[in-house]
């Protein structure tokens, strides 16, 4: 959650943006857990003084923030694991950052100590690429804590970490291995790490268990899933069916559907080509179908993300009425969308999964097809369960995809969608939850 003030002062609650803040809520809610995050608003700050309730949100130097988040987190890390950087010219690594970086890591494996201290038996759960660091610094402190990072985003090949001098590279493998288990969603991500520690750090690899430092780390991957139990509560949710109401009085006969993170890495100005390029070739459908763009703002303070946000809105402005383009935060409208896409259209460059190509499908009421990218790490899973495969550089192939989603046969989609939601239903969040707990149970033979 980040907490704000309304006009009449009254203090709010939003949803975190995002596959991981999703997947995460609910976790949170079905274990008994402490929640330690970074204060990112004004009012998350006041909310980190009263310290209420399990969550703890820890308070930064603004300016430190700023570096850590939104020049040496984003772009810099995010831009290395989804592969984006453009080397020719950038990036030119920034020190001052990456010692920001370290500091507000600092804090928070600070505050993981200090909850231990209460707890010294619980288990810690660090999440993602903003804290490669804070596992080894509690490692030094609590040497027998349980430990687990669950990295969602993708993890690259080894020469995509020599953007980063030796020591930074370095400390990111070796905080990640001061964890007792190292989660990825999928097995390409995995091997990459494991590939990495071996070049990176000269650990040893046997099969799943990385020795490094005097210690043994198990690797694992588990593709997080969906909240069914949100997800069946928003089919009945009146803001969604009306939102649902109103997409149904405005879409034409076919509908394209993309709901994305304003981010270079979700792919969208290619994607708005490839839509394009299908209707230069199938121009009978032309006023039939309509593609349907509803976008969260992500990261504005960082000038690659507001470029990027720019040069989408110049493509669809090309497509004129062919693209209904929406830039806010507001999930029931993706809920209500998802209940309404002929097809869903996924064409990310490089994902850590991409929860949007699960919980769509979950939701869906017109057997839609899926249109998803090869290195979306859900592909993995859902590649034999009914989706169309695009490369995402690929514009030609993506437009015939398109084409080939939108007149496929209705019992034929059908198969795909009830194989998808099956796929969906048997391995949920829940599901993910679980095999994070047994995961814990092998550490005692890792010691």
């Amino acid at each position: 959650m980040t907490y704000g003030r309304d006009e009449n002062g009254d203090r709010t609650e939003s949803r975190g943006g995002g596959g991981l803040a999703t997947a995460l809520r609910g976790l949170v809610e079905q274990h008994d857990v402490t929640w330690i995050a970074n204060a990112m608003t004004d009012e998350d700050r006041v909310v980190a003084a009263e310290r209420q309730h399990r969550t703890v949100l820890v308070a930064q130097n603004e300016r430190t923030y700023d570096l850590f988040y939104n020049v040496m987190a984003n772009p810099t890390l995010w831009f290395v694991q989804h592969m984006l950087w453009d080397l020719a010219y950038a990036p030119d690594f920034d020190h001052g950052a990456w010692r920001a970086y370290a500091d507000v890591n600092a804090k928070m494996a600070h505050a993981v100590i200090a909850q231990l201290d209460g707890a010294p038996g619980a288990a810690v759960f660090f999440q993602d690429y903003h804290l490669y660091l804070a596992p080894a610094i509690a490692r030094r402190e609590r040497p027998d804590a349980v430990m687990s990072h669950f990295v969602h985003v993708p993890w690259p090949e080894t020469d995509a970490w020599f953007v980063l001098p030796e020591e930074a590279r370095c400390d990111v493998f070796a905080g990640l291995l001061a964890n007792d288990v190292v989660g990825f969603h999928t097995e390409r991500w995995r091997r990459n790490f494991l590939r990495g520690c071996a070049d990176v750090l000269g650990a040893r690899v046997d099969g799943d268990v990385v020795s490094y430092g005097g210690r043994r780390t198990l690797v694992t991957a588990h593709p997080i899933g969906i909240d069914r139990a949100e997800f069946d509560a928003l089919a009945q949710d009146d803001e969604v069916l009306a939102r649902e109401r109103e997409i149904v009085a405005s879409r034409p006969e076919l509908l394209v559907v993309r709901v994305d993170r304003t981010d270079p890495s979700k792919n969208i100005v290619r994607g708005f080509r490839a839509f394009g390029l299908m209707l230069e070739r199938h121009p009978d459908l032309r006023g039939r179908v309509r593609m349907l763009a509803l976008l969260d703002p992500s990261r504005q303070d960082v000038p690659e993300y507001s470029d990027y946000v720019a040069a989408v809105e110049r493509e669809a402005r090309a497509l004129g009425e062919a693209v209904d383009l929406r830039i806010g935060d507001d999930f029931k409208r993706s809920v209500a969308a998802y209940r309404q896409f002929d097809v869903l259209f996924v064409n990310a460059v490089f994902d850590g999964l991409n929860l949007v190509s699960k919980e769509a499908p979950y939701a869906n009421t017109r057997d839609g097809m899926v249109v998803l990218s090869e290195n979306a790490g859900s592909f993995e899973e859902l590649r034999d369960e009914g989706v169309l495969r695009v490369n995402p550089f690929d514009v030609s192939q993506q437009a015939d995809a398109l084409h080939a989603a939108l007149t496929m046969d209705a019992d034929e989609r059908r198969r795909r969608l009830e194989a998808i939601r099956a796929h969906v239903r048997a391995h949920d969040v829940a599901a993910w939850g679980e095999a994070q707990l047994a995961d814990l149970d092998r550490v005692p033979s890792l010691r």
